[in-house]
Order: structure tokens, then sequence, then C-alpha cells
């Protein structure tokens, strides 16, 4: 009996530097696309727009503005409407990453992603976060053709985006703890490769020098490392390699809180308290916080401890297929003890 081959499929385009965005047309020709659809959000229509149209003359790219408000079903109405295009191609932040690949998708043509911040993975992972009757879900799509990361364009976001980007990719340390304590409840099967690229990806960022968010070679790195854990996932089929407890945590302040801080520092924070919990290289993960300057910023956003108390006795609930270590209640009380008793939780949350 033969082993079966596995497909698995990555991105055919990964560049990462600077001044990419003016390349476009030698990326797309090379890749023997002849016209194709770019979608802006308000600041990079504003911004880029114009100059990028310069660059890639006399290429045939129809590009439009979309707002930060479609539903899925604007989305796929918006998808149709438009001409047949040979590529779809979205710049912006999360949002308008989302609905280009969800559009293309619905299409069944290739998508370029062209991130401008490295807040979270979803530049480079095969779902989206789109509203369904009213709700904001997670929704299949497929890991983008082509990714574009220019890092002249990502050193200009505001450092808030690097850390939430940094508190992301952290997350892959207890999640990946949260996958094996899943097999070994019986509860589910870890994908070696997955979990090892997964792996692989925080592991390089760590040793990374940390003194300068904004320099090169730590945004490269931030940028390739939430790129591979994005690919990992497409690898296992689910988002187990990058997303455990800590995300549970993070969907429960959203439901709850008054106002949530963006995703990737809710999972920071989550995934720093995930660890003590976890006993897991907890130690590691303060000294990324502190050299980051990650805790400094988070002690400025007037964080709740009572919602993340709250947090944490409902994040079970938000998955309940799932068994992490939250689903214990054991684990949900050290959780909460630690809310009470470490020092740093007690420094940046009120």
């Amino acid at each position: 009996m033969t082993t079966p081959v596995t497909n698995i499929p990555i991105p055919a385009i990964l560049e990462i530097r600077k001044g990419v965005i003016y390349h476009l047309k030698e990326i797309l020709e090379k890749h023997g696309f002849k016209n194709g659809l770019m979608i802006f959000d308000d600041f990079t229509f504003a911004t880029y727009k114009k100059s990028i149209e310069t660059a890639i003359q006399p290429m045939k790219i129809e590009m439009i503005e979309l707002t930060s408000t479609l539903t899925i079903d604007d989305l796929i109405h918006k998808a149709f409407e438009l001409g047949r295009y040979e590529v779809v191609i979205a710049m912006g932040g999360g949002s308008v990453i989302d609905y280009g690949k969800y559009m293309a998708f619905s299409r069944r043509t290739p998508f370029i992603s062209i991130p401008t911040s490295a807040s979270n993975d979803g530049f480079a992972s095969s779902n989206c976060s789109l509203i369904v009757n009213g709700k904001k879900t997670t929704v299949p799509a497929k890991v983008p053709y082509g990714i574009l990361a220019d890092l002249d364009v990502i050193q200009h976001a505001p450092d808030r985006f690097i850390l939430a980007g940094t508190g992301d990719l952290m997350s892959n340390i207890t999640a990946l703890y949260d996958w094996e304590f899943e097999e070994k409840h019986g509860k589910s099967f870890v994908h070696a490769f997955a979990s090892m690229i997964s792996k692989k990806a925080v592991n390089s960022f760590i040793r990374t020098p940390m003194e300068d968010i904004k320099h090169i070679i730590f945004l490269k790195e931030l940028i390739s490392s939430l790129t591979m854990g994005g690919i990992s996932t497409v690898i296992s089929g689910n988002s187990a390699p990058i997303s455990g407890s800590e995300h549970l945590i993070s969907h429960a302040l959203d439901k709850i809180s008054a106002k949530p801080a963006m995703h990737g520092i809710q999972v920071g924070v989550a995934t720093y308290i995930m660890a003590n919990v976890q006993e897991h290289r907890a130690e590691r993960m303060t000294k990324v916080f502190e050299r980051t300057g990650f805790f400094a910023y988070v002690r400025e956003l007037d964080l709740k401890k009572q919602e993340f108390q709250q947090a944490i006795e409902i994040a079970p609930s938000i998955k309940p297929h799932r068994y992490t270590y939250l689903h214990e209640e054991k684990y949900r009380v050290k959780a909460q003890e630690l809310l009470d008793q470490d020092p740093i939780l007690q420094d940046i949350l009120n």
C-alpha cells in the first residue's frame, strides 16, 4: 500500500521587500496576468491608488474603493456584477483583504494580498472574517495566490499594528500546547507537519533582535512568520496550529467588552495568561512582550480585569467542539487566580 500524496496550496508569489508595490506590473506579467481588479480601502485608495496606477501603465487593472461595512451578501453581489478578471488584488487592512479574498474565492479567481500592516495573519490565511446575518463570522476561502508585503508601507503603520501582530504570532506557542492537550484527551489529532511549521514560525521570530520594532529585519521576520502560521492552517485543515484558548478569550472579549481592543492585542494578553496556566514558555513570552514594548502599550489601553475574568469563564462556549486547557474548570480557576496575583497582569489591567 502506497502512502497518499498530500497536495497543499501555497502562495506562488511571496515578495517581502521595500517598494514592491511599484513592481506590481512586472510581477503580474511574470505570472501571466494581463488584466485584473484591484480593491482598496479608503486610506489606501487615497494614498496609493494614483501612484500604483501610474506604475502599472499600460496594464488594464480596474481600481475600486470598498467601504468597511459590507456583508457577505454585498460581496457576492459585487463579485458577480463586475467584469471577469484574471486576478483580484486587495491592498489595505484586514477588512479589505478579506473582501478581496472572498470575492476572488466566489469567482474562482487567483487572489493577491497586499497588507498595509502586520497586525495578524489574515493576509496569508485560507479563511476570512465577514458579516453574515449581522454577525462577524469566519468563512472559508482559499490561501492567496500571492502575497506582496511592502516594507516601506508597513514601516509607516502605527506601532499598535506591529504589536498586535506580535501578540497574534506569539499565540502559536499556547495554541500548539492546547492542540497537544486535545490529542492527549482523544479530542483531536495533531498534524505533525502543520505543528512543525507553526512552531518554526514563532521560534524564528523569537530569535530576532527586538530593540526596534520598525527595523526592516524585525518586520520581515514578523511577516514571514505570520505567513508560515497561515500556511500551517491550510496544511491542518483547521485553525488549531495558531488558535487555541487564547483566541477563545479574545473572541469572548469581542462579545462582552464595552470597547474591545485590537484582535492581536487581546490575543497577546490572553497568550501571556495561558502560557502561565500551561506553565510552558511563560518566561520567554514575558521577554518578548517587554522588549517589543507590548506590555507598555497595553498599560495605556485601560483594559478591564473584570472583562477578562468574564471572558475566561465563557471561553469554552465559544467553540464547544474544542478541548483546550480552558475547557477544564481547574485551569479556568488557575487563569482567574493569575488575574488576581500575577504582578504583570496587575500592572497592565485595570
